[in-house]
């Protein structure tokens, strides 16, 4: 099921051209593709869509690597299947049959912040499939989270999705203040601002899959911190000191510490969206990965 590179992507173009995967235990998985080269996975965060991505570091990295973008499930374009899917360590399932369905031999998997996690997993369960793992901003271990308290409650089954089309009006007022604060202490790029598609990834139903993700870190976080120090995969991790959405201290820094011979990168002043602002050191750890 192989696709032929797509050329890199334009910057300023959205949105991203989505391809399509139909997996066997999966929902529709939905994709974008660019560049040639060495095999690349980007995962995405939350309350976002491959489209962070395509807009940040993803034409950067199209010069090195052939990069495919997904959106995780629920997310996006992307199916929503059973709960369990919002899982990370479902997700890391999917981002490695993804490879193998699309013939990336051993990709690197870079992921930010949720997806960041997705891509520690990988490198936890299959340290033989991939070449590495590039960890931006990533949540690492458990803790209180704002959204466990905004969007879990959509996740409760049979009431939830009702509760999140009910919340829609305050949604309107809500999302785009937390879309800001996630870029702090950066201002949102004017390039983000016009061209992501802010009601695709704000509608109810994907932010049921935001509370399925985040309903599921505790256990699914307890599990990671468990095995990195069993981690065999090569890792790097970047971090910003201004990140007031996930305290790298504790999760860049913390896992840095446990997972043998990952590399710490701590960008000063950079907040948690830092993949847009710091596209040099993401391509930097990447390429690293894959030498």
């Amino acid at each position: 099921m192989a696709a032929d590179p797509a050329p890199a992507p334009d910057p300023f173009g959205a949105p991203a051209p989505r391809r399509f995967l139909d997996l066997p235990g999966f929902p529709r998985i939905a994709y974008a593709e660019a560049g040639a080269g060495p095999p690349l996975i980007l995962v995405h965060g939350a309350l976002v869509t491959l489209d962070d991505m395509w807009l940040g570091p993803m034409a950067a990295l199209a010069r090195h690597f052939r990069v495919v973008a997904i959106d995780r499930p629920g997310h996006g374009e992307s199916g929503h299947g059973r709960p369990a899917d919002a899982s990370l360590w479902r997700q890391a399932d999917l981002v490695l049959a993804v490879a193998d369905a699309l013939s990336l031999e051993r990709p690197v998997v870079a992921g930010h912040s949720f997806g960041g996690a997705v891509a520690l997993a990988c490198g936890l369960a299959a340290p033989e499939r991939i070449r590495g793992v590039v960890a931006i901003a990533p949540i690492a271990f458990p803790e209180p989270r704002l959204e466990q308290v905004l969007f879990g409650p959509r996740a409760v089954p049979v009431v939830g999705p009702p509760l999140s089309r009910a919340l829609a009006p305050a949604d309107a007022v809500l999302l785009p203040l937390l879309w800001r604060a996630l870029f702090l202490p950066r201002a949102m790029p004017e390039t983000f601002a016009r061209r992501f598609p802010f009601a695709l990834a704000g509608r109810p139903d994907r932010l049921v899959a935001d509370g399925e993700n985040a309903n599921l870190l505790w256990t699914d976080l307890a599990r990671s911190a468990a095995l990195y120090p069993l981690c065999r995969a090569p890792v790097h991790i970047l971090s910003g000191s201004g990140d007031i959405v996930t305290n790298q201290t504790l999760h860049g820094r913390g896992a840095a510490l446990l997972i043998p011979g990952a590399r710490l990168h701590w960008l000063r002043g950079e907040g948690h969206m830092l993949h847009h602002f710091r596209q040099d050191a993401v391509v930097e750890a990447a390429l690293a990965i894959a030498a």
